[in-house]
C-alpha cells in the first residue's frame, strides 16, 4: 500500500471517528429528552452502527497483509 493511501484512509478514518463520537453523544443527549422520538433514535443507532462497520473495515486495510 503506498504512503499516500495510508494517508488517505487514516485521515478518512479519523474523520468518521468523530461522526460516531458525534452520534453516540447526540443519541444520548435524544434519549435523555422526555419527548424522545423513537424513530429519530432508531435512525441515528443505524447510522452510529454504518459508521462503526466502515471504521472497522479502514482500519483493516491499515493492517498490511502477511504471507506464512
Amino acid at each position: 500500500m503506498a504512503e499516500e493511501d495510508a494517508a488517505k484512509i487514516a485521515a478518512q478514518l479519523a474523520e468518521l471517528k468523530v461522526e460516531h463520537r458525534d452520534l453516540d453523544a447526540a443519541i444520548d443527549k435524544l434519549a435523555e429528552s422526555i419527548q424522545a422520538d423513537e424513530m429519530s433514535v432508531k435512525r441515528l443507532k443505524k447510522r452510529k452502527l454504518r459508521l462503526k462497520d466502515l471504521i472497522a473495515a479502514l482500519e483493516s486495510r491499515l493492517i498490511p497483509d502477511l504471507d506464512a
